[in-house]
């Protein structure tokens, strides 16, 4: 089958793709899909990515923990919010959470409703992503969450990351991928360096999280591959 990958810069743009036999990888690095890729690989039971703040108070008496995060910052009177640290085994093992972040859910949201497959990328699970993304027989598109409905660099450079790693097996190609995997391959030896210059790294800087930050753009420190099935996001079972 010829096989095409394409990205979408902006969810602003997704209308002008027909993701419909498409695999969709949905992508906010700092911080959703990178929380939600650590939170699976250590073995929460499930995500379940809601749109708005208000809606995750239909789950309060569910016993699930409850996630909310608007600008960078934890919503007052929620668990946690979207940073990794979150996410680790003794907090989230076996639990199912509700999740609410400013880009990262909402482009979830608007990729179910017509995509073939969505699945949630990060620099956490880069490789895996990719041989899997392989291994299937569907055109791929890579869906950057960006900065309310803007682009922005961290998530672009994880899908040249993509990219790069799936050229030799796809036969179509997007100007959206060249110019993704340009600015990888520009930034690949220090992504850290590269993403001072991004506004999103200054608004973090300025919670004081860089930490959140180093953690998110570690490579391939997880295996785990969340899919959305109906409104969860749960572990995708495949052969590693």
């Amino acid at each position: 089958m010829s096989r095409k990958i394409e990205v979408c810069l902006t969810p602003a743009l997704l209308h002008l793709y027909d993701i419909s036999n498409s695999i969709v990888v949905v992508i906010d690095v700092l911080r959703a899909t990178s929380s939600i890729t650590y939170g699976i690989d250590n073995g929460a039971k499930a995500i379940i990515p809601v749109a708005q703040v208000e809606d995750c108070l239909n789950f309060v008496d569910s016993g699930y923990l409850l996630a909310a995060e608007r600008n960078g910052e934890v919503v007052e009177g929620y668990d946690f919010g979207n940073s990794p640290f979150s996410y680790t085994k003794e907090k989230v093992n076996g639990k199912t959470i509700v999740l609410t972040t400013t880009n990262g859910t909402k482009a979830l949201h608007m990729a179910r409703e017509n995509a073939y497959q969505v699945v949630i990328g990060s620099f956490l699970n880069l490789t895996a992503l990719s041989n899997w993304l392989i291994s299937q027989d569907k055109n791929v598109l890579l869906l950057c969450a960006g900065w309310k409905d803007k682009f922005n660099l961290e998530d672009t450079l994880f899908a040249g990351a993509v990219v790069n790693l799936l050229r030799k097996n796809f036969n179509h190609f997007d100007d959206s991928c060249v110019a993704a995997e340009d600015m990888f391959l520009l930034a690949q030896a220090d992504l850290r360096a590269y993403l001072y210059k991004s506004s999103h790294s200054h608004r973090l800087a300025q919670l004081n999280i860089e930490d959140d930050v180093q953690f998110c753009l570690k490579i391939d420190i997880c295996e785990a591959i969340p899919v959305l099935e109906g409104e969860r996001l749960v572990s995708l079972n495949y052969k590693k």
